[in-house]
């Protein structure tokens, strides 16, 4: 409850939208769990809950004893890959019709596909929010490292956090992004490899500063 106030949402009266993107990937089952307690009053909710291919058994079982409705026990079925672009397509299109602090949430709270998605927002907070996601991998945070469209706060947050810096692929990705500032870059430069740094040289997407700065490197590895 601590976590829902201070995001700004209360999943009680949280729109059918934002539920079926919570609950559209495989997520924990702590999720379920508030989901469903908060929610005991809401058929509408309780039957996305016992439809769920991802909820887990007992949350299913527990919902559809609310509604007084037999609850088939499947498992989940491999998904093919049409299938998994069709869900990816829809939940974008649910996103679009969140809230700000719905779509704050589901950054927060959502699996990967969500936070592939919301991490394009143009709402910088939205971006933000993903970074704060305890479920984000490393190889995620590479990615958005990498992206054009991040905002320079974001990147920022990327090498503040020592764990994903430990990452040489974060750490290449964030000092080749042209939007990371040169103040943040150029100490970055001295834990990069030599092929990098004069990859970096050559870089003209780059800032000149960090071009020249990985040149003066490169020599004085060189002893020159």
């Amino acid at each position: 409850m601590e976590e829902q106030k201070a995001i700004g949402i209360d999943l009680s009266i949280a729109s059918r939208e934002m539920i079926e993107a919570l609950i559209s990937e495989s997520g924990e089952p702590s999720l379920f769990e508030e989901i469903l307690k908060a929610n005991t009053l809401r058929p509408d909710i309780l039957r996305l809950l016992v439809e769920s291919p991802y909820a887990p058994e007992n949350i299913r079982e527990d919902a559809a004893k609310i509604l007084q409705i037999p609850v088939e026990v499947s498992a989940l079925l491999e998904e093919t890959e049409e299938a998994a672009e069709q869900r990816t397509q829809t939940l974008l299109q649910k996103i679009q019709g969140l809230s700000v602090a719905e779509k704050r949430m589901l950054a927060m709270r959502g699996g990967r596909e969500a936070r592939s998605i919301l991490i394009k927002d143009t709402n910088k907070q939205i971006v933000m929010a993903v970074l704060d996601n305890p479920k984000i991998k490393e190889a995620e945070v590479e990615m958005f490292a990498r992206s054009r469209s991040i905002p320079d706060e974001a990147l920022r947050t990327i090498t503040h956090t020592k764990e994903w810096m430990k990452n040489y692929g974060v750490l290449l990705a964030v000092v080749s992004n042209p939007k990371t500032p040169a103040g943040v870059a150029i100490p970055l430069l001295f834990n990069l490899k030599m092929r990098d740094l004069a990859a970096l040289e050559k870089n003209r997407n780059i800032a000149e500063v960090i071009r020249t700065a990985a040149k003066k490197i490169v020599q004085a590895r060189k002893g020159r």
